[in-house]
Protein backbone atom coordinates (compact mmCIF):
# COMPACT_ATOMS: atom_id res chain seq x y z
CA UNK A 1 0.00 0.00 0.00
CA UNK A 2 1.17 3.07 -1.14
CA UNK A 3 2.29 5.90 1.48
CA UNK A 4 -0.67 8.79 1.12
CA UNK A 5 0.20 12.79 0.93
CA UNK A 6 -3.53 13.80 2.21
CA UNK A 7 -2.75 16.91 0.24
CA UNK A 8 -6.16 19.09 0.10
CA UNK A 9 -7.53 21.22 -2.41
CA UNK A 10 -10.87 23.40 -2.66
CA UNK A 11 -13.00 23.84 -5.60
CA UNK A 12 -15.72 26.78 -4.58
CA UNK A 13 -18.48 27.49 -6.93
CA UNK A 14 -20.00 30.79 -6.77
CA UNK A 15 -23.07 33.16 -8.28
CA UNK A 16 -21.88 36.63 -10.54
CA UNK A 17 -24.81 39.31 -9.91
CA UNK A 18 -25.17 42.22 -11.24
CA UNK A 19 -24.10 44.97 -8.83
CA UNK A 20 -27.44 47.33 -8.87
CA UNK A 21 -30.24 44.64 -9.04
CA UNK A 22 -28.03 42.24 -7.93
CA UNK A 23 -30.12 39.89 -10.81
CA UNK A 24 -27.75 36.49 -11.83
CA UNK A 25 -25.69 37.46 -15.14
CA UNK A 26 -23.09 36.55 -17.32
CA UNK A 27 -20.08 34.81 -15.81
CA UNK A 28 -18.53 34.23 -19.30
CA UNK A 29 -19.33 37.83 -21.01
CA UNK A 30 -16.37 40.21 -19.25
CA UNK A 31 -16.14 38.62 -16.03
CA UNK A 32 -13.91 35.10 -16.61
CA UNK A 33 -11.80 36.86 -18.92
CA UNK A 34 -11.02 39.27 -16.01
CA UNK A 35 -10.80 37.08 -13.75
CA UNK A 36 -8.65 34.71 -15.71
CA UNK A 37 -5.99 37.43 -16.03
CA UNK A 38 -5.35 37.96 -12.39
CA UNK A 39 -5.98 34.05 -11.79
CA UNK A 40 -5.20 31.99 -14.70
CA UNK A 41 -6.36 28.40 -14.54
CA UNK A 42 -7.53 28.93 -10.97
CA UNK A 43 -10.77 30.14 -12.32
CA UNK A 44 -13.08 28.23 -14.75
CA UNK A 45 -16.53 28.58 -15.81
CA UNK A 46 -19.58 26.00 -14.91
CA UNK A 47 -22.70 24.55 -16.20
CA UNK A 48 -24.44 27.71 -16.34
CA UNK A 49 -23.75 31.08 -17.99
CA UNK A 50 -23.60 32.93 -14.29
CA UNK A 51 -22.08 30.33 -12.22
CA UNK A 52 -18.15 30.42 -12.16
CA UNK A 53 -15.60 28.34 -9.80
CA UNK A 54 -12.12 28.49 -8.42
CA UNK A 55 -9.50 25.77 -7.66
CA UNK A 56 -6.99 26.40 -4.85
CA UNK A 57 -3.30 25.04 -5.48
CA UNK A 58 -2.38 21.90 -3.43
CA UNK A 59 -2.55 22.80 -0.04
CA UNK A 60 -0.38 20.79 2.34
CA UNK A 61 -1.87 22.81 5.82
CA UNK A 62 -5.20 24.70 6.38
CA UNK A 63 -3.16 27.90 6.93
CA UNK A 64 -2.68 27.88 3.04
CA UNK A 65 -6.02 26.55 2.54
CA UNK A 66 -7.01 29.49 4.35
CA UNK A 67 -4.34 31.76 2.10
CA UNK A 68 -5.55 30.53 -1.00
CA UNK A 69 -8.91 30.63 -0.89
CA UNK A 70 -8.81 34.34 0.51
CA UNK A 71 -6.36 35.05 -2.66
CA UNK A 72 -9.34 33.30 -5.03
CA UNK A 73 -12.12 35.07 -3.46
CA UNK A 74 -10.43 38.81 -3.41
CA UNK A 75 -9.47 38.10 -7.17
CA UNK A 76 -12.73 36.76 -8.05
CA UNK A 77 -14.35 39.89 -6.83
CA UNK A 78 -12.26 42.22 -7.70
CA UNK A 79 -12.30 40.99 -11.28
CA UNK A 80 -15.92 41.08 -11.42
CA UNK A 81 -16.35 44.30 -9.81
CA UNK A 82 -14.48 45.89 -12.87
CA UNK A 83 -16.95 44.53 -14.84
CA UNK A 84 -19.57 45.96 -13.02
CA UNK A 85 -20.41 42.61 -11.26
CA UNK A 86 -20.45 41.11 -7.71
CA UNK A 87 -19.87 37.30 -6.15
CA UNK A 88 -22.21 35.94 -4.24
CA UNK A 89 -21.34 33.07 -1.63
CA UNK A 90 -24.75 31.40 -1.61
CA UNK A 91 -25.54 28.22 -3.01
CA UNK A 92 -28.63 29.14 -4.65
CA UNK A 93 -29.53 33.08 -5.87
CA UNK A 94 -32.30 34.03 -2.68
CA UNK A 95 -34.62 35.11 -5.68
CA UNK A 96 -33.73 35.23 -9.44
CA UNK A 97 -35.12 32.87 -11.37
CA UNK A 98 -33.26 29.89 -13.88
CA UNK A 99 -35.72 31.09 -16.85
CA UNK A 100 -33.16 33.79 -17.72
CA UNK A 101 -30.05 32.09 -17.83
CA UNK A 102 -28.27 30.47 -20.53
CA UNK A 103 -25.96 27.29 -21.06
CA UNK A 104 -22.39 28.56 -20.84
CA UNK A 105 -21.24 27.95 -24.67
CA UNK A 106 -18.97 25.15 -24.12
CA UNK A 107 -19.09 22.13 -25.86
CA UNK A 108 -19.21 19.71 -22.65
CA UNK A 109 -21.87 21.90 -21.12
CA UNK A 110 -23.92 22.28 -24.61
CA UNK A 111 -23.99 18.26 -24.66
CA UNK A 112 -24.94 17.96 -20.67
CA UNK A 113 -27.79 20.70 -21.72
CA UNK A 114 -28.81 18.84 -24.47
CA UNK A 115 -29.07 15.09 -22.63
CA UNK A 116 -30.52 16.57 -19.22
CA UNK A 117 -32.64 19.40 -20.85
CA UNK A 118 -34.75 21.27 -18.17
CA UNK A 119 -32.83 19.61 -15.54
CA UNK A 120 -29.56 20.63 -16.37
CA UNK A 121 -31.31 24.14 -17.19
CA UNK A 122 -32.63 24.25 -13.51
CA UNK A 123 -28.85 23.59 -11.61
CA UNK A 124 -28.19 27.33 -10.36
CA UNK A 125 -26.61 25.44 -7.60
CA UNK A 126 -23.04 25.86 -5.80
CA UNK A 127 -21.90 23.45 -4.20
CA UNK A 128 -17.93 23.97 -2.51
CA UNK A 129 -15.94 20.38 -3.15
CA UNK A 130 -12.33 18.77 -1.21
CA UNK A 131 -9.97 16.77 -2.33
CA UNK A 132 -7.74 15.03 0.06
CA UNK A 133 -4.76 13.08 -2.37
CA UNK A 134 -4.46 9.15 -1.98
CA UNK A 135 -2.19 7.32 -4.43
CA UNK A 136 -3.16 4.01 -3.29
CA UNK A 137 -6.03 3.03 -5.18
CA UNK A 138 -7.69 0.23 -3.71
CA UNK A 139 -7.19 2.12 0.01
CA UNK A 140 -9.24 5.18 -1.89
CA UNK A 141 -12.09 3.27 -2.08
CA UNK A 142 -11.65 1.63 1.81
CA UNK A 143 -11.60 5.00 2.74
CA UNK A 144 -14.42 5.96 0.79
CA UNK A 145 -16.74 3.45 1.82
CA UNK A 146 -16.01 4.26 5.27
CA UNK A 147 -16.68 8.11 4.89
CA UNK A 148 -20.05 7.16 4.47
CA UNK A 149 -22.09 7.96 7.89
CA UNK A 150 -20.49 11.08 8.14
CA UNK A 151 -21.06 12.39 5.05
CA UNK A 152 -24.75 14.06 6.29
CA UNK A 153 -22.98 15.89 9.01
CA UNK A 154 -20.67 17.58 6.56
CA UNK A 155 -23.85 18.67 4.35
CA UNK A 156 -25.59 19.84 7.80
CA UNK A 157 -22.36 22.19 8.66
CA UNK A 158 -22.26 23.49 5.60
CA UNK A 159 -26.28 23.87 4.17
CA UNK A 160 -26.70 27.70 2.98
CA UNK A 161 -29.75 27.64 0.89
CA UNK A 162 -32.62 28.11 1.99
CA UNK A 163 -34.27 30.25 -0.88
CA UNK A 164 -35.19 29.45 -4.40
CA UNK A 165 -36.83 31.98 -6.09
CA UNK A 166 -37.96 34.19 -3.50
CA UNK A 167 -39.60 31.74 -1.53
CA UNK A 168 -38.11 29.79 1.42
CA UNK A 169 -38.17 26.08 1.07
CA UNK A 170 -37.74 24.78 4.59
CA UNK A 171 -34.64 23.06 3.37
CA UNK A 172 -31.41 24.25 5.08
CA UNK A 173 -29.86 23.09 1.46
CA UNK A 174 -32.43 23.18 -1.45
CA UNK A 175 -29.37 22.98 -3.16
CA UNK A 176 -29.41 19.35 -2.06
CA UNK A 177 -32.62 18.48 -3.21
CA UNK A 178 -32.41 20.38 -7.12
CA UNK A 179 -28.59 18.56 -7.56
CA UNK A 180 -30.37 15.53 -6.69
CA UNK A 181 -32.23 15.40 -9.98
CA UNK A 182 -29.10 13.75 -11.45
CA UNK A 183 -29.36 9.94 -12.07
CA UNK A 184 -25.86 9.56 -10.31
CA UNK A 185 -25.90 11.67 -7.38
CA UNK A 186 -26.88 10.83 -3.08
CA UNK A 187 -24.36 8.76 -1.04
CA UNK A 188 -22.58 5.87 -3.13
CA UNK A 189 -23.32 2.06 -1.73
CA UNK A 190 -20.17 0.55 -0.24
CA UNK A 191 -18.10 -1.18 -2.64
CA UNK A 192 -15.48 -3.14 -1.14
CA UNK A 193 -12.77 -2.88 -3.71
CA UNK A 194 -11.36 -0.70 -6.32
CA UNK A 195 -12.19 -3.77 -8.95
CA UNK A 196 -16.12 -3.27 -7.94
CA UNK A 197 -15.93 0.34 -8.11
CA UNK A 198 -14.37 -0.11 -11.77
CA UNK A 199 -17.29 -2.79 -12.55
CA UNK A 200 -19.93 -0.28 -11.36
CA UNK A 201 -18.36 2.63 -13.30
CA UNK A 202 -18.21 0.66 -16.57
CA UNK A 203 -21.51 -0.41 -16.27
CA UNK A 204 -22.70 3.33 -15.76
CA UNK A 205 -20.69 4.20 -18.74
CA UNK A 206 -22.76 1.33 -20.78
CA UNK A 207 -25.78 1.90 -19.60
CA UNK A 208 -25.40 5.37 -22.05
CA UNK A 209 -26.69 7.30 -19.30
CA UNK A 210 -23.53 9.11 -18.04
CA UNK A 211 -20.70 9.79 -20.88
CA UNK A 212 -18.02 9.50 -18.68
CA UNK A 213 -16.88 8.98 -14.79
CA UNK A 214 -16.88 12.75 -14.60
CA UNK A 215 -20.58 12.50 -14.51
CA UNK A 216 -20.56 10.54 -11.38
CA UNK A 217 -21.85 13.30 -8.86
CA UNK A 218 -22.00 11.32 -5.92
CA UNK A 219 -21.48 12.51 -2.53
CA UNK A 220 -17.56 11.09 -2.66
CA UNK A 221 -15.73 9.82 -5.09
CA UNK A 222 -12.39 9.08 -6.47
CA UNK A 223 -11.46 11.71 -8.56
CA UNK A 224 -12.07 11.04 -11.85
CA UNK A 225 -9.11 13.76 -12.69
CA UNK A 226 -6.99 13.81 -9.36
CA UNK A 227 -5.51 10.87 -7.93
CA UNK A 228 -7.79 12.55 -4.80
CA UNK A 229 -10.76 11.69 -2.86
CA UNK A 230 -13.30 14.35 -3.41
CA UNK A 231 -16.32 15.12 -1.10
CA UNK A 232 -18.98 16.60 -2.95
CA UNK A 233 -22.00 16.64 -0.42
CA UNK A 234 -21.14 20.42 0.95
CA UNK A 235 -22.80 23.79 -0.15
CA UNK A 236 -20.67 26.51 -0.57
CA UNK A 237 -19.61 28.39 2.18
CA UNK A 238 -20.35 32.09 3.16
CA UNK A 239 -17.01 32.88 4.59
CA UNK A 240 -13.37 31.37 4.08
CA UNK A 241 -13.58 30.34 8.13
CA UNK A 242 -16.25 27.47 6.97
CA UNK A 243 -14.74 26.56 4.02
CA UNK A 244 -10.96 26.15 6.31
CA UNK A 245 -13.60 23.93 8.62
CA UNK A 246 -15.18 21.74 6.00
CA UNK A 247 -11.39 21.33 4.58
CA UNK A 248 -10.05 20.43 7.68
CA UNK A 249 -12.97 17.69 8.70
CA UNK A 250 -13.06 16.13 4.92
CA UNK A 251 -9.31 15.41 5.26
CA UNK A 252 -8.99 14.48 9.16
CA UNK A 253 -11.72 11.51 8.27
CA UNK A 254 -9.93 10.85 5.13
CA UNK A 255 -6.91 10.03 6.98
CA UNK A 256 -8.64 8.91 10.17
CA UNK A 257 -10.70 6.01 7.43
CA UNK A 258 -7.64 5.44 6.07
CA UNK A 259 -5.93 4.19 9.31
CA UNK A 260 -8.35 1.95 9.63
CA UNK A 261 -8.24 0.36 6.07
CA UNK A 262 -4.44 0.22 6.70
CA UNK A 263 -5.25 -1.77 10.46
CA UNK A 264 -8.01 -3.53 8.55
CA UNK A 265 -10.43 -2.77 11.49
CA UNK A 266 -13.80 -3.94 10.51
CA UNK A 267 -16.41 -2.02 10.04
CA UNK A 268 -20.19 -2.34 10.07
CA UNK A 269 -21.73 -0.26 6.89
CA UNK A 270 -25.01 1.46 7.96
CA UNK A 271 -28.17 0.27 5.51
CA UNK A 272 -28.09 2.49 2.32
CA UNK A 273 -31.35 3.26 3.43
CA UNK A 274 -31.09 4.59 6.42
CA UNK A 275 -27.69 6.74 4.90
CA UNK A 276 -30.15 8.58 2.42
CA UNK A 277 -32.70 9.36 5.25
CA UNK A 278 -29.72 10.67 7.34
CA UNK A 279 -28.67 12.91 4.35
CA UNK A 280 -32.28 13.93 3.70
CA UNK A 281 -32.87 14.93 7.11
CA UNK A 282 -29.31 17.02 7.31
CA UNK A 283 -30.64 18.81 4.04
CA UNK A 284 -33.51 19.56 5.26
CA UNK A 285 -32.70 20.60 9.05
CA UNK A 286 -29.17 21.87 8.77
CA UNK A 287 -27.65 21.57 12.56
CA UNK A 288 -31.20 22.81 13.48
CA UNK A 289 -33.25 19.73 15.03
CA UNK A 290 -32.26 16.22 14.66
CA UNK A 291 -30.08 14.82 12.60
CA UNK A 292 -30.37 10.70 12.14
CA UNK A 293 -27.94 8.89 13.21
CA UNK A 294 -26.84 5.97 11.00
CA UNK A 295 -25.46 3.57 13.06
CA UNK A 296 -28.23 3.61 15.75
CA UNK A 297 -29.98 4.31 13.46
CA UNK A 298 -32.31 6.75 15.26
CA UNK A 299 -32.85 10.63 15.64
CA UNK A 300 -30.65 12.57 17.50
CA UNK A 301 -29.75 16.41 18.14
CA UNK A 302 -27.59 17.99 15.82
CA UNK A 303 -24.98 19.42 18.04
CA UNK A 304 -24.87 15.81 19.16
CA UNK A 305 -23.95 13.88 16.15
CA UNK A 306 -21.80 16.81 15.04
CA UNK A 307 -19.52 16.55 18.83
CA UNK A 308 -19.73 12.52 17.85
CA UNK A 309 -17.74 13.32 14.78
CA UNK A 310 -15.42 15.49 16.59
CA UNK A 311 -14.58 12.76 19.18
CA UNK A 312 -13.81 10.29 16.13
CA UNK A 313 -11.42 12.56 14.41
CA UNK A 314 -10.10 14.09 17.68
CA UNK A 315 -6.97 12.14 18.32
CA UNK A 316 -5.97 12.27 14.08
CA UNK A 317 -7.05 16.38 14.49
CA UNK A 318 -4.26 16.66 17.58
CA UNK A 319 -1.56 14.40 15.87
CA UNK A 320 -1.38 16.97 12.82
CA UNK A 321 -1.69 20.16 15.31
CA UNK A 322 -5.68 20.78 13.75
CA UNK A 323 -7.54 20.10 17.03
CA UNK A 324 -7.62 24.03 18.08
CA UNK A 325 -8.53 25.28 14.68
CA UNK A 326 -11.41 22.89 13.70
CA UNK A 327 -12.60 21.99 17.07
CA UNK A 328 -13.33 26.17 17.60
CA UNK A 329 -14.67 27.22 14.11
CA UNK A 330 -17.02 23.86 14.35
CA UNK A 331 -18.28 25.57 17.80
CA UNK A 332 -18.62 28.65 16.16
CA UNK A 333 -21.12 27.43 13.30
CA UNK A 334 -22.87 25.32 16.08
CA UNK A 335 -22.98 28.66 18.25
CA UNK A 336 -24.16 31.10 15.14
CA UNK A 337 -25.52 29.08 13.17
CA UNK A 338 -24.92 27.69 9.54
CA UNK A 339 -25.44 29.50 6.50
CA UNK A 340 -29.22 28.78 5.91
CA UNK A 341 -30.05 29.64 9.43
CA UNK A 342 -27.76 33.01 9.00
CA UNK A 343 -30.45 33.74 6.02
CA UNK A 344 -33.18 33.55 7.26
CA UNK A 345 -32.32 35.71 10.00
CA UNK A 346 -30.95 38.19 7.81
CA UNK A 347 -34.17 38.22 6.01
CA UNK A 348 -36.36 38.11 8.83
CA UNK A 349 -34.44 41.45 10.09
CA UNK A 350 -34.16 43.32 6.79
CA UNK A 351 -37.37 41.83 5.00
CA UNK A 352 -36.62 40.16 2.08
CA UNK A 353 -34.38 38.39 0.07
CA UNK A 354 -32.69 41.35 -1.28
CA UNK A 355 -30.79 41.88 1.84
CA UNK A 356 -29.73 38.10 1.87
CA UNK A 357 -28.02 38.68 -1.45
CA UNK A 358 -25.85 41.98 0.04
CA UNK A 359 -24.89 40.08 3.16
CA UNK A 360 -23.35 37.10 1.37
CA UNK A 361 -21.63 39.26 -1.23
CA UNK A 362 -17.62 38.14 -1.11
CA UNK A 363 -15.69 41.57 -0.35
CA UNK A 364 -13.21 43.01 -3.02
CA UNK A 365 -9.42 43.64 -1.48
Amino acid sequence: MEAASFTVGVEEEFHVVDADGLQLCSAVRGVLGSARRRLGEQVQAELLDPQIEVETSICTSLSEVRTELTRLRSGLASSAESQGRRILASATHPFSTWERQGVTPQPRYRQLADDYRQLAREQLVCACHVHVALQDPEAMVGVMDRTRPWLAVLLALSANSPFWEGVDTGYASFRTAVFDRWPTTGTPLPMGSRATFDAVVSDLLATGVIRDAGALYWDVRPSARYPTLEFRVADVCPTVDEAVMLAGLARSLVRTCHRQVVNDVPVDHPRPEVVRAARWRASRHGVDGELVDPVGPGPVPAAELVQRLLAVLRDDLEDHGEWDEVSTLVRQQLDRGNGARRQREIAARSGGPRAVVEHLLIPTG
